[in-house]
C-alpha cells in the first residue's frame, strides 16, 4: 500500500496480493523473519547539530563512547540524555550567515559603510515593500515560490508578521486552513475570534489563531493555573498526541479551569482547540530567530542589492540552477553581471561601480595556485596590458596553457581590446615568446622588451600583433562560456527564439515544481546532455538534460519515445 511508515503486519492485512504471495513458503519465511527484525535498531548515528554541555565531568551523568572521527559521544539518545538532567543544544551551521558576512564585507569595500545589522530599523519601509511584492529570491526562508505567494497574500507590515509567517509556512498549518484564517483576519475580511476574553491578550498578535506552542502554554497557565513547567508537559503531550497522557492532562486542565470558574463547555472547547492546533504549533523563539535572519537578508537586498546578490552568487557558485536564478534576478533588478576579467576579478564575485563581476575561481581549470599568481602579479605590477604582457608576467609553472585557454574562452581577456578568436590564434606564439622572456630574466639578462618598458611604462611589453580574423560565431562563443564557467554569460542561445517558445510551452522549467503532480506539461529548451541507456529488456532509451533560460531539468526518454526521436538526440 502507498502509505508512509506502514508496518509489515499492517501491509499484509491491507494488501491481498501480499497475502496471496505468502502462500509461497519461501516468501512466508522471508516476511516472518522481516517482522521479527522490523523496528530493531540497525546502527547508531550522530545527531547533526546536537551538543550536550555539562557542569561536571560528563561521565558522572551518562556513558560515553568515541565516534568514527574520534569525537566524544553520549551513548544515550537525546531523549534519555535529557532525562539525566542535561540539556541538548542544537548548534546549526547556516550558509546564510556566510552570505551575510560576505555582503557586509563587500559593502565596506565598495561603499565604505560599516553596516551593523543589530542596529538597523526593524520597521524599514523599503524592506517591507520588497517583501510585500514577493521579491524575496535569496532571502533566508522566504525564497520558495509558495512562500513568495504567501508573502504577497499576507503583506507583512511588522516583525511579528514575519515571525508568524515562518511558523505558518509548513504542511500542517497550510493544510488545516489556519493560514487562510490568519491572512483574512489580518486584512479585516473576517473578525478575530477569542473564545474567552481572558485569552485575548495571548492570541491578539496572531489574530485569534493559535500559532505558537508558547501560546498553548500561556493559555493553560491563565485558564487552568498550570505552572509553565507543567504547561510544557501539556505542550509535549499535545504535540505528540499520546492518548494516555492527553486524557490525564484533559482531566487536570478541566479541574484547574473549574477552580477558576471557567464554564465547563468553554474549557472543553478550548482544550480541544489547543489539542488541534498544538500539533501544528511552532516554537516561537525558533521562528523569531529565523525571522530575524530573514529580515536582515531582506534589508540587505533592499538597500545593497548588488553586494547581497554577489555574496549569494559566491556562496552558490557550484549550484548551477541557483546561479542561473540569481543572474536572472540581477537582470530584473538591472544589475549588470559581467564575465570574469584578469584585470578586475578576484577569486569570488565582486562589485565594481554597481556591477557584479564574476570571480576567476568560477572558471574551469583555474585553481588556487593560478588565481594567486594572476592576482598577486596584477597588484604588484599593475594591470595587464596585452596577452603578451600577461603571459610574460605570470608564473608559467602555476598558470599553464590550459588555464589561459579557459580564461580566453570565458572572456576574461576581453577588456584588453582583442577578440577571443584572435587570442587563441596567437597563443602558441605568445607562450613561446613569454618563455624566452622568463628564461632571460632567470639568467639575469635584460632584453630589448624589458628595456623598452623601463623607458616608457605606457608601451606594451612583448606586444604581439593580433591577426585580422573574424571572431567566433555567437553560438560558439556561448558554448565556450558554458564549457568554462558552467553558464552562458554574454547571452543565451534561446534568446532569439524565446518568444516563440513562450507561445508553445505551459510553464518554464523553474516553475515545474509547482505544476500539479501527474498532470501533463509542455516545456521547451536546449538539450544539453544525452546519455543513451539500455532498458532491462535491452531497448534503447536516454537520459537528457533540458535547459531553458530559467533552470534545467533531467528528462527521461523512454524506449517507445526514443524510437521516434532518437535522430533528434544524435542517436
Amino acid at each position: 500500500p502507498e502509505e508512509l511508515k506502514i508496518t509489515l503486519k499492517k501491509a499484509i492485512d491491507k494488501e491481498p496480493r501480499l497475502r496471496e504471495a505468502m502462500k509461497d513458503d519461501s516468501i512466508q519465511e522471508l516476511l516472518s523473519v522481516s517482522q521479527t527484525l522490523e523496528g530493531l535498531s540497525r546502527h547508531k548515528t550522530i545527531h547533526a547539530a546536537g551538543v550536550v554541555i555539562s557542569p561536571k565531568p560528563m561521565v558522572e551523568y551518562l556513558p560515553l563512547c568515541v565516534g568514527p572521527n574520534k569525537e566524544v559521544l553520549t551513548q544515550y539518545d537525546m531523549k534519555y540524555t535529557e532525562k539525566t538532567g542535561l540539556i541538548k543544544f542544537d548548534f546549526l551551521g547556516l550558509k546564510t550567515l556566510t552570505v551575510i558576512d560576505r555582503a557586509l564585507k563587500l559593502i565596506k569595500k565598495d561603499i565604505g559603510l560599516d553596516v551593523d545589522l543589530t542596529r538597523i530599523s526593524m520597521d524599514d519601509p523599503r524592506t517591507y515593500s520588497l517583501l510585500c511584492k514577493g521579491d524575496s529570491l535569496g532571502v533566508f526562508q522566504l525564497e520558495s515560490d509558495g512562500m513568495r505567494e504567501l508573502l504577497i497574500k499576507m503583506a507583512p507590515e511588522q516583525f511579528s508578521d514575519l515571525i508568524a509567517l515562518v511558523a505558518l509556512y509548513r504542511p500542517g498549518p497550510l493544510d488545516s486552513g489556519m493560514v487562510d484564517t490568519f491572512v483574512d483576519t489580518k486584512h479585516g475580511k473576517r473578525p478575530a475570534e477569542y473564545p474567552l476574553p481572558e485569552i485575548q491578550p495571548v492570541l491578539e498578535e496572531t489574530y485569534g489563531v493559535i500559532v505558537y506552542q508558547e501560546q498553548v502554554m500561556k493559555i493553560a497557565n491563565i485558564l487552568a493555573g498550570y505552572s509553565l513547567g507543567d504547561a510544557d508537559i501539556l505542550r509535549r503531550a499535545m504535540g505528540k498526541k499520546i492518548p494516555e497522557v492527553m486524557e490525564e492532562e484533559r482531566g487536570k486542565f478541566m479541574a484547574g479551569a473549574a477552580r477558576k470558574n471557567i464554564p465547563e463547555d468553554k474549557a472543553k472547547y478550548i482544550f480541544d482547540l489547543m489539542a488541534k492546533f498544538a500539533g501544528y504549533g511552532f516554537n516561537k523563539s525558533h521562528s523569531a530567530a529565523y525571522a530575524l535572519i530573514a529580515y536582515q537578508t531582506a534589508y540587505l537586498k533592499a538597500h545593497y542589492p548588488a553586494q547581497f546578490l554577489a555574496a549569494l552568487l559566491s556562496c552558490d557558485v557550484d549550484n548551477t540552477d541557483k546561479v542561473v536564478k540569481y543572474i536572472n534576478e540581477c537582470k530584473q533588478m538591472e544589475i549588470p553581471v559581467l564575465p570574469p576579467d584578469i584585470n578586475e576579478s578576484f577569486d569570488d564575485f565582486t562589485v565594481i561601480n554597481d556591477r557584479i563581476r564574476f570571480g576567476l575561481a568560477a572558471v574551469k581549470n583555474v585553481g588556487g595556485a593560478a588565481l594567486d599568481s594572476i592576482i598577486e602579479e596584477r597588484e604588484e605590477g599593475g594591470p595587464y596590458l596585452s596577452i603578451g604582457d600577461f603571459c610574460s608576467r605570470i608564473d608559467s609553472a602555476r598558470v599553464n596553457r590550459k588555464v589561459i585557454e579557459s580564461l580566453i574562452k570565458a572572456g576574461a581577456l576581453d577588456s584588453m581590446g582583442g577578440r577571443r578568436a584572435q587570442y587563441m590564434e596567437v597563443l602558441d606564439q605568445v607562450l613561446d615568446q613569454a618563455k624566452a622572456v622568463q628564461r632571460d630574466r632567470l639568467s639575469g639578462q635584460m632584453n630589448l622588451f624589458s628595456l623598452t618598458r623601463q623607458e616608457d611604462d605606457n608601451k606594451k611589453e612583448n606586444e604581439v600583433e593580433l591577426p585580422e580574423i573574424e571572431d567566433w560565431p555567437e553560438l560558439k562563443k556561448l558554448s565556450y562560456e558554458k564549457e568554462t564557467v558552467g553558464f552562458f554569460l554574454t547571452g543565451h542561445p534561446l534568446e532569439s527564439v524565446m518568444e516563440d517558445i513562450k507561445r508553445i510551452v505551459d510553464t518554464d522549467i523553474d516553475h515545474l515544481a509547482t505544476w500539479p503532480d501527474k498532470k501533463a506539461v509542455r516545456v521547451g529548451g536546449l538539450i544539453q546532455q544525452v546519455k543513451e541507456h539500455k532498458s532491462r529488456k535491452g531497448d534503447r532509451m536516454a537520459f537528457t538534460v533540458l535547459e531553458d533560460m530559467s533552470s534545467s531539468v533531467e528528462v527521461i526518454v523512454f524506449p517507445s519515445t526514443f524510437a521516434d526521436c532518437s535522430h533528434l538526440l544524435g542517436g
